[in-house]
């Protein structure tokens, strides 16, 4: 043990990593969160024998730091199935990668929403990018995720009826204005792992992290949010409400904005993508509650995506009941009651021979900052974790990339 003390600013992923990674290195930490919970954006809630995600979100779990940094079996992972249905009408189809579910095959080749040459092209994508490492996907030009696939080959049916709605979800922006290196990595984890949700939901996560954190020595105090730092050359005060803490460094891992006005560190990126996210109780027969596949919205904006969570987790949701979470990107002006209706005519669009009397919507939540805006060239000008002056350090996914992994890592 060392006579340091280090103080992180919030209880995400990135702090809790730090503080874990900090401990066991024998630093005297303590991790400060200004809400009553851990988590930052991943996070669960628990009622009625459901579980409720902070908007929809999966893990990849080829990811490199979250196989660093997460213990996979205790977590008890349910893995979507790969590929997707694309939902157009009443027409579904499935686009699965056969090399990795070979039973696929037949409905893939069959898929007339993608041409023969698209799927050759998706192939050959694949095995370009296996081929390269994560730091060669974040080097080198850039462009939007539109230019590059229309730079490969790609024709305007593909990127429409298919990159649009699923990369929409995965990027929130539907008009594929973001970096193709956020486009050629999330493909390559794709590719190479499982899309997955643990079996308690998302925040399982972090409360993992958490408890990793405290074993190791750390302490991580809730409710309590910092409101200044004041720094020297070897150390920070660290303003809270009512006290003031000394600490000879200070690792800074609040959300973006909380982290910008704490460091004064102007290239910390505070533009959000947003998103809704309508959670549905339905009946158990219902083939959206027993499906493991997620559903693109071909031909239209709201929703964006739905996801079968008790089909994937049966842990989502009570025994008698399933769950699906239907997510629409954007900050939508619509009440929630209008999403539900747009939400409830697509699906009847989708599923014409059954009926959606039973559905009944049990949460509604609008994310205002789930990713910062990755437009081409963003990477090169994001913060280096010793951007502010002083003992004070960076992490958060700010750093690196908007995803869990970006957080893992920084």
């Amino acid at each position: 043990m060392t006579d340091s003390r280090v103080v992180v600013v919030g209880a995400g992923l990135a702090g809790l990593t730090a503080a874990r990674r900090l401990a066991a290195d024998g630093y005297d930490v303590t991790v400060f969160e200004r809400r009553e919970d851990v988590g930052g954006r991943v996070r669960s809630r628990r009622g009625d024998g459901y579980v409720f995600d902070r908007g929809f979100q999966v893990l990849f779990t080829a990811y490199p730091a979250a196989q660093r940094e997460l213990d996979f079996d205790a977590l008890d992972l349910r893995s979507f199935a790969a590929g997707a249905v694309v939902c157009r009408g009443d027409q579904r189809s499935v686009l699965a990668d056969p090399l990795r579910e070979p039973t696929a095959l037949t409905e893939t080749l069959f898929n007339t929403e993608i041409s023969t040459m698209d799927k050759l092209r998706t192939l050959r994508l694949r095995a370009d990018l296996r081929a390269k490492s994560v730091e060669e996907v974040f080097s080198g030009p850039d462009a939007t995720i539109e230019q590059y696939l229309y730079a490969r080959g790609f024709s305007e049916r593909y990127v429409e009826r298919f990159v649009r709605p699923f990369y929409g979800g995965i990027t929130l922006d539907r008009s594929l204005s973001t970096s193709k290196r956020v486009f050629e990595f999330t493909f390559k984890m794709l590719s190479e792992g499982r899309t997955v949700v643990p079996a308690r939901g998302m925040g399982a996560i972090t409360e993992q992290l958490s408890d990793r954190a405290r074993d190791a020595g750390a302490r991580v105090v809730t409710e309590t949010p910092v409101e200044r730092l004041d720094v020297g050359d070897a150390s920070a005060s660290v303003h809270l409400p009512g006290e003031t803490v000394s600490a000879d460094a200070v690792v800074v891992a609040a959300d973006p904005k909380a982290s910008r006005e704490l460091t004064c560190v102007d290239a910390i990126p505070t533009d959000a993508k947003s998103s809704v996210t309508q959670y549905f109780g339905v009946p158990p027969g219902h083939p959206m509650a027993k499906t493991d596949r997620i559903h693109l919205n071909a031909a239209g904006e709201i929703p964006t995506t739905v996801a079968p969570l008790s089909g994937v987790a049966p842990e989502y949701a009570p025994a008698d009941q399933g769950l699906v979470a239907a997510t629409t990107v954007g900050r939508r002006d619509e009440a929630d009651s209008d999403l539900e209706t747009q939400t409830r005519d697509a699906l009847a669009e989708w599923y014409p021979a059954v009926s959606l009397r039973d559905f009944e919507l049990l949460r509604t939540d609008r994310i205002d900052f789930a990713q910062f805006a990755q437009p081409p060239g963003v990477h090169e000008d994001l913060p280096d974790a010793r951007a502010p002056s002083g003992p004070v350090y960076l992490a958060g996914d700010y750093t690196h990339d908007s995803s869990i992994n970006g957080a893992l890592q920084s």
